[in-house]
């Protein structure tokens, strides 16, 4: 009897000296914040985040006569079938994982639901084997990460561009890899998770009041576009019919309001679904728009040609010899498609003559010409709104006093651009010699749905006012009565130029081509500067008969849409 005392002493005295995990008095929750919204200027959500929640319970804590009423309100509750459930439950014993892919409302419903299956007692508690303590485990939601939903497929791609998954601490995150969801990365981003912790009731939740602590969440910013997705999806359209009209590679366009420098449409024939990007679709990740660099052609007769009425070297009545359509400049001979014998200064522009304004631009020093092609934006960022943009190259000045290399970039060759930057360009001729930085992107929008602006660029002279006036009037002489007749809209004042250039591969002149034709529509009100893209037309190497076609018909997109209103007396 002493020793059995000596014994049970001693049990006691090692469980009150053992130390015990006693169940603590405070908890917390933490819900994360989203990353924020895309929205077009029309009011459409472009690309949203939704979370993503999961459903865990324990099987043994469910109370085996209330099992059947636990798997029919979860059904109701989550939408899921009742025999999916009963099935995921019998499989195994302990936790089980009811589903991973819960709508963000849906899990708002099922967290209620879980505190009513305790209150109800639909779970037992049960005491740990190891520790002694009782426990009771119920229904949990768990936020698992974020996805991002792009609603309109592949609307913008890949302008809004695209973003990736990345685990942190078992949570998924979203991050931006290419166009706005990279350029926005920091303002999208979410700002601050939202963080509650206090004492905890007898069910574990957080008892709210003045010594519990909250830190509310903050979303990242929404982006709002100027580009109306109402435009936007009919000129995608159209495009995408002439990329097939013109069996062509790609057909890229570009639309600004001149006088705010708002981009209303950019868009390309090459785009894909974010949410489902494959193999194929890798050359199309790309924002050709900014990306796709390319010798221009005769686009740039015109800004060669500005630069020498600028500079008063030429007068638009100056005739000029078309040497029958065959030039020799030192060792290179220079063609035209069309024989000129003489022609106006101004004609060298409305016919397209290479003849002509390689013999023009002799008359411009290599710094002059190199300045001025700065001046109008070439080798420069078009745009602070899209990343990675190639800004192309132009020859040094050094290489520009040189009469081939100063003939052949005359007309485009021998220099790269981009459709943005002959945007940003030729808004100089419809805006009083002022060129106008191009931008996508109107303001950001805060938690209280309060716009913050982004300023606009400063307007830079890049030339004398009567010089664009000059140079806008042959532009439009060149619709009415030159190479660029098919863009003619009546009653909208219609002005541009095309260009045609070999493709390089390798270093050689191929035969496949690229056409543009870049300008201008304007109505009483309105002024918008217009370029379009065509890359490797088979159906005609001319931009007359591809690019021109297209310019026109988006002219006639935006007469429907109301952006432009022709001045026709009846």
């Amino acid at each position: 009897m002493a020793i059995g005392f000596l014994i049970f002493l001693s049990v006691m005295l090692l469980n009150v000296l053992k130390p015990r995990d006693l169940p603590s008095l405070y908890t917390k929750n933490t819900s994360y914040a989203i990353r924020g919204n895309i929205l077009s200027s029309d009011g459409f959500t472009l690309a949203s985040t939704t979370k993503l929640y999961k459903a865990v319970v324990n099987t043994r804590y469910i109370d085996p006569d209330k099992k059947e009423l636990f798997i029919e309100l979860f059904s109701i509750y989550s939408g899921i079938k009742s025999s999916e459930i009963r099935k995921k439950l019998s499989k195994r014993k302990g936790v089980v994982v009811l589903s991973y892919n819960i709508e963000e409302k849906n899990a708002q419903y099922l967290k209620k639901l879980a505190y009513e299956l305790r209150r109800y007692k639909v779970f037992m508690s049960r005491i740990n084997p190891s520790t002694g303590i009782k426990t009771l485990q119920g229904l949990s939601i768990i936020e698992s990460g974020e996805s991002r939903e792009y609603p309109y497929n592949k609307l913008l791609t890949p302008i809004i561009g695209y973003t990736h998954k990345i685990e942190n601490d078992g949570y998924t995150k979203i991050k931006g890899i290419k166009g706005l969801e990279k350029r926005f990365e920091a303002e999208l981003d979410a700002r601050q998770d939202e963080l509650s912790q206090g004492k905890r009731d007898v069910n574990g939740y957080i008892i709210l009041n003045k010594n519990s602590f909250t830190k509310q969440q903050v979303n990242g910013l929404d982006i709002q576009l100027n580009i109306p997705a109402s435009l936007q999806i009919r000129i995608e359209k159209m495009i995408d019919n002439m990329k097939v009209e013109l069996e062509a590679k790609e057909v890229m366009i570009a639309i600004m309001d001149t006088k705010t420098a708002k981009i209303i449409s950019l868009a390309s024939s090459n785009r894909y679904l974010p949410k489902d990007i494959k193999k194929d679709d890798y050359p199309s990740l790309n924002s050709g728009m900014v990306e796709y660099s390319f010798e221009p052609g005769s686009v740039i007769k015109t800004i060669t040609f500005a630069l020498l009425l600028d500079k008063q070297l030429i007068n638009p009545y100056d005739l000029v010899n078309g040497h029958n359509g065959h030039f020799k400049i030192g060792r290179k001979v220079i063609t035209d498609e069309h024989k000129f014998d003489w022609l106006s200064a101004e004609n060298v522009i409305v016919h397209s003559s290479n003849i002509g304004i390689a013999q023009l631009a002799q008359k411009i020093s290599g710094m002059e010409f190199y300045e001025g092609l700065k001046n109008f934006g070439f080798s420069k960022l078009s745009t602070p709104d899209i990343i990675y943009e190639k800004k192309g190259s132009i020859p040094s000045a050094t290489r520009l006093n040189n009469e081939i290399y100063k003939a052949t970039c005359s007309y485009g060759y021998g220099m790269k651009s981009n459709l943005m930057q002959l945007i940003h360009a030729y808004s100089v001729f419809n805006n009083n010699g002022k060129s106008v930085t191009p931008q996508i992107v109107d303001s950001f929008i805060n938690e209280l749905g309060q716009k913050i602006k982004i300023p606009k660029h400063e307007q830079v002279q890049v030339i004398k006012p009567q010089t664009a006036h000059r140079v806008k009037r042959i532009l439009i002489k060149t619709v009415n009565k030159g190479t660029g007749s098919k863009a003619i809209t009546e009653g909208i004042e219609v002005g541009g130029k095309t260009g045609t250039a070999h493709k390089v591969e390798k270093g050689k002149y191929i035969n496949k081509y690229n056409t543009a034709f870049v300008g201008f529509a304007n109505d009483n009100k309105n002024k918008y500067t217009m370029g379009v893209v065509v890359v490797e037309p088979e159906k005609s190497q001319f931009a007359a008969q591809t690019a021109t076609v297209v310019f026109k018909k988006a002219i006639d997109i935006m007469i429907e849409n109301g952006y432009l209103k022709p001045n026709i007396i009846k």
